[in-house]
């Protein structure tokens, strides 16, 4: 297994406060509401404890010389180092951990977080993921 180097301090600092910001939103709306809902929550508690968080941020997708300038869009970017891809379902898929890995290495950053809303504990519902 390839083996990464650790994430700097403030990276980690960021992520914690991440952490924290989506259980405050998942605390007070709790599950079963639509995914927009939960982008919206989590970027205003970024937002309102400092951190940088921009939503549904476009990124180019090249295949060889021919761009694709709206291939994917981020669910939320915080501080232009962390992807939160957000999702409000029953279980969380492969093919949404795929999503994330694709996001992170096409975008060159390290850390994302894979959050389901949709659980009873939010914590339950946090994958995070690093290159």
């Amino acid at each position: 297994m390839e083996q990464y180097p650790a994430l700097d301090k403030d990276t980690e600092r960021i992520a914690a406060i991440v952490v924290d910001a989506a259980i405050c939103v998942h605390k007070l709306l709790g599950p079963g509401l639509l995914e927009s809902i939960y982008e919206r929550s989590l970027a205003y508690e970024l937002n309102e404890r400092g951190i940088e968080a921009k939503r549904q941020v476009h990124m180019p997708v090249w295949y060889k010389d021919f761009e694709f300038p709206y291939g994917y869009r981020m669910d939320i970017l915080v501080e232009d180092q962390i992807i939160i891809e957000l999702k409000s379902v029953d279980t969380l898929l492969t093919v949404h951990r795929a999503q994330l890995l694709t996001y992170l290495r096409l975008s060159s950053k390290r850390l994302g977080f894979l959050m389901n809303f949709n659980v009873p504990i939010l914590k339950n519902g946090i994958k995070r993921v690093i290159l």
